[in-house]
């Protein structure tokens, strides 16, 4: 009886392992990379948006390069974001107050992504946004969805500041179809 209850506990063990890895087999990263311009301006305290072009999201290859189809997405999370100054040399985000991301596609809601309530003054070039924890397959399975960058400044700037917008999102299939 001892040994059936050992053997029936070591299967139990090798069985919950087991799946977890093979779960593993069908997670994996997504990344886009993105540029946007915040226009030079002479007003404060103003709220403005700036929108990036639309991103193909090319799914298809991105799911099939990882062995799996948009009918098998369960589940699609943005896990980071963050922001990095590409011009001019000089800049950093001491000019931001805040920001919000919100992420948009056909015949989807606009939905609030990515955010940072108060940026600090301190010469940055990057700052890392803290992320919304939805599901948001429905925008990644289509072919184009896009970024609007909803910004409060605290400073004037003189010159037009591109910005590179790195997203990461965290991909779950079904596992074999199941």
């Amino acid at each position: 009886m001892k040994c059936q209850k050992l053997v029936t506990a070591i299967l139990l063990v090798i069985t919950l392992f087991g799946c977890d890895k093979i779960e593993e087999l069908t997670q994996f990263t997504i990344v886009y990379e993105e540029e946007v311009i915040i226009e030079s301006s002479s007003v404060v305290d103003l709220p403005f948006n700036a929108f990036t072009p639309e991103i193909s999201s090319d799914s298809e290859s991105k799911f099939e390069n990882n062995n799996t189809g948009k009918n098998l997405i369960e589940y699609i999370e943005l896990t980071r974001m963050t922001l990095e100054i590409d011009a001019p040399d000089q800049g950093d985000f001491d000019f931001l107050n805040a920001i919000e991301i919100y992420i948009s596609a056909e015949n989807e809601e606009e939905v609030l992504i990515a955010w940072k309530e108060v940026i600090e003054e301190d010469g940055s070039k990057t700052i890392e946004l803290d992320t919304a924890n939805d599901d948001l397959q429905n925008y990644l399975k289509k072919d184009e969805f896009s970024l609007r960058l909803a910004t409060v400044t605290d400073q004037i700037i003189t010159s037009d500041h591109k910005i590179k917008v790195r997203s990461e999102f965290f991909v779950d299939a079904k596992i074999l179809g199941l």
